[in-house]
């Protein structure tokens, strides 16, 4: 069975003044124990980067140093993927909004979704309640039980 995260499970993680950080945290140790494979996309490691650096969105904000080293003690496990866009993707995302109103912050969504369906990846734990728009992905939250 293979996952992947939303960029505000990282946020939550690195973010001390966060009422889940704790749960963010035992996820992510999950995570690096393996032996799943989790899958890290672009999009949202990328996110986290500029969020957690960002000192008008996030509370304290880390050094780039910090969080590029947080990203990277990540995508070095050897059970963790970060794929990108292949050929098709532009065709998924679009059945991926097909009859739905997709704009704004439902985009980047959008985009995620389609990457996991390129990708085969089923399950997303993240925060964000707009993922229960979509079709065919099991969203899992922090306060789930694993």
């Amino acid at each position: 069975m293979s996952y992947t995260l939303d960029a505000n499970v990282l946020l939550y993680a690195s973010d001390e003044s966060s009422p889940m950080q704790a749960k963010a945290q035992q996820l992510l140790v999950k995570l690096a124990a393996g032996p799943e494979i989790a899958y890290l996309f672009w999009p949202v490691l990328m996110s986290y980067l500029r969020i957690a650096t960002h000192p008008s969105i996030f509370g304290n904000p880390l050094t780039a140093e910090e969080a590029m080293s947080n990203v990277g003690a990540l995508v070095s496990l050897a059970h963790v993927r970060c794929p990108g866009e292949e050929a098709g993707i532009w065709e998924i995302y679009r059945s991926v909004v097909a009859d739905q109103n997709i704009r704004g912050n439902l985009v980047p969504d959008a985009h995620l979704l389609a990457l996991m369906r390129q990708h085969g990846v089923e399950t997303i734990w993240s925060q964000d309640r707009d993922f229960r728009k979509f079709d065919g992905i099991k969203v899992r939250s922090l306060t789930d039980r694993a």
